[in-house]
């Protein structure tokens, strides 16, 4: 599986290719437009992919968070409840 660091790597290498491509297009003269678009486009959908990279990643600590949060609060009341039957027990 790859990692979050790899992940980007990749999506920003594309990034930096396409904006590359993106500036060669714009200063050979002959301005291609449908090229242009096609290259933008190529942009947009690669940036669109690394923040949905960026979301995806938060959403799951976020949730293991919210997990942790209500794994341990059930577990401190299980353990003070488990004092007050121990102590009346005695």
């Amino acid at each position: 599986m790859a990692s979050i660091k790899e992940t980007t790597s990749a999506i920003t290498e594309k990034l930096e290719s396409l904006v590359s491509d993106l500036r060669t297009e714009l200063e050979n003269g002959e301005v291609d437009f449908e090229r242009l678009t096609s290259i933008a486009d190529q942009i947009s959908e690669s940036a669109d992919g690394l923040a949905e990279t960026f979301n995806n990643v938060n959403e799951t600590l976020m949730q293991r968070l919210d997990q942790l949060k209500s794994g341990d609060s059930s577990d401190s009341s299980n353990g003070s409840s488990s004092q007050k039957k121990t102590s009346k027990a005695s």
